[in-house]
């Protein structure tokens, strides 16, 4: 590891800038680079015991137990409600409703997250990638249509609104 410092440095006044002098000397010294000794540098250890210990993302570690927690069956209906969920948030983009643009990110995050958990199992079952590109393809076109849970409770709300009205 090398330094780099800069001894000092002056500038001429305005007044000797318009005539050169030949007498004038610079006060620039030069560039000093200095290698330090190894003995100079911190030990891993002291820099370690000055920081406290970092804790790395604890709600993704929640929500990875939690999704480890749940059967392939479960995983494969909250993908497609987490979907579903996600083809909503962009029919509001595309119509200029407010949303919160952070669930995009974190729906597909845990959509991928549920996907991997997938793949692990299949893994652990011996299912080669081919073997699993066949079965995914089988899965999707299993899936029956259904509107996500959001618009789901979007109609039943507008349904009681409905009922108390009428009442």
């Amino acid at each position: 590891m090398a330094s780099l410092s800069i001894s000092s440095l002056t500038f001429p006044s305005n007044s000797n800038l318009t005539k050169p002098s030949s007498s004038s000397s610079s006060a620039f010294h030069g560039v000093r680079i200095a290698h330090l000794c190894p003995s100079f540098r911190p030990s891993v250890s002291s820099v370690r015991a000055s920081h406290p210990p970092v804790v790395m993302m604890a709600k993704k570690d929640e929500e990875l137990k939690e999704i480890r927690a749940k059967s392939t069956e479960e995983l494969n209906e909250e993908i497609v409600d987490l979907k579903g969920e996600l083809f909503m948030l962009r029919l509001q983009r595309s119509a200029r409703n407010e949303f919160k643009s952070s669930e995009f990110r974190r729906m597909r995050k845990r959509i991928a997250r549920m996907l991997t958990v997938k793949r692990e199992r299949e893994l652990e079952e011996g299912i080669n990638k081919r073997l699993s590109r066949k079965l995914d393809r089988k899965w999707k076109k299993s899936i029956v249509p259904r509107p996500p849970p959001s618009l789901k409770k979007l109609q039943e709300e507008e349904a009681a609104a409905e009922a108390k009205e009428s009442a």
